[in-house]
């Protein structure tokens, strides 16, 4: 491991604090970078997401993706964690906090808003981090891609239904933009990119992709310091203004996180599941896809409502919280025999 992946944690840390103190030193600058929206996917972030995503593309190989079929029981287990427990154990954390625990501190108008939010982002299973996290974990980048289309292929069927349900209102709505935006910013672009890349340099070489995608790997990392540099910016004012409220929504956020990630682990251990499966496997299903969560909390309930600050501080708990899980996947990979 490089100097910046054996520091990762340290680096993000030192991130998040950048984008706290620039947001706040600089707020117009960071409100200009947040104006460069469409359908509430940020196109500069998405440009860093992508330089994450780009070196994992590159190893992703047609002929082993067809061998997945031999092997669901990654994809079973995904598919289960995130449509049939994540929404309903978010739901109910929500409802066990925010109407008993903190009922002391919190209105009940606000409540209700807090908890919508985060049904959302536990109805909405992770498409772009996911690769990020895969690659961190030395997943099997072709499992890994399998794993992510399907997720995305049931979302279009399973989200307006399941947040209705649990939101019990009639007028949920997949806001298609973003969904399609974002599949094909975070998975179509970089899946071409990477198959062209894999294509031409292995004209070159046999070591030759291997060489590319190692010396890319700075700059994956780069690229998530420069995302979380942006996402904590852009909060900054919220972060200094609402401190109690957003440590209030994180706990039951960050318990839901381990919760599932925990459960998805023993479940991947009791299924015997190869560790490069079992680990991006169980982050898939903890991770969140907090773009159409912010857009649907947007539409449904408005720009400043206690539901759309839920959901942004699901994206500021995500990222450190996501890393954790990964130096626990990786402290816990098999020795080589």
């Amino acid at each position: 491991m490089g100097v910046f992946e054996r520091f990762l944690t340290v680096w993000v840390a030192l991130g998040i604090a950048a984008g706290v103190v620039l947001g706040l030193m600089m707020p117009s600058a960071f409100e200009w970078v947040a104006a460069m929206e469409y359908a509430q996917v940020n196109l500069v972030v998405a440009i860093f997401i992508w330089v994450m995503i780009y070196p994992m593309m590159i190893q992703i190989d047609w002929a082993a993706v067809k061998d997945v079929r031999k092997k669901p029981q990654g994809l079973m287990l995904t598919l289960a964690i995130n449509w049939l427990i994540k929404p309903f154990t978010m739901a109910a954390l929500g409802v066990l906090f925010f109407e008993y625990i903190f009922a002391p501190w919190v209105d009940p108008t606000s409540a209700s808003e807090y908890i919508a939010g985060m049904i959302l982002l536990g109805v909405a299973p992770c498409t772009a981090m996911v690769f990020v996290w895969s690659q961190l974990v030395k997943g099997d980048a072709n499992y890994t891609l399998v794993q992510v289309s399907i997720n995305d292929l049931v979302m279009v069927v399973a989200f307006a239904p399941i947040a209705a349900f649990l939101l019990g209102v009639t007028n949920v709505t997949v806001p298609w933009e973003t969904l399609v935006l974002s599949t094909v910013l975070y998975v179509v672009l970089p899946l071409i990119a990477g198959l062209l890349t894999r294509s031409f340099l292995a004209r070159k070489s046999t070591q030759a992709s291997g060489n590319f995608v190692a010396a890319l790997k700075p700059w994956s990392v780069i690229g998530l310091i420069a995302t979380v540099v942006l996402l904590f910016g852009f909060q900054a004012q919220t972060i200094i203004d609402k401190p109690l409220v957003i440590g209030l929504i994180a706990v039951p956020l960050v318990l839901q996180t381990y919760g599932i990630f925990f459960l998805s682990w023993w479940l991947a251990r009791q299924m015997k599941l190869p560790h490069n499966i079992a680990g991006p496997a169980c982050l898939i299903g903890t991770s969140n896809f907090f773009e159409l969560a912010v857009a649907v909390a947007i539409s449904l309930f408005g720009l400043n409502s206690g539901a759309a600050l839920a959901t942004v501080v699901g994206v500021l708990v995500e990222v450190p919280v996501m890393l954790s899980l990964v130096a626990m996947v990786n402290a816990w990979r098999p020795a080589k025999k």
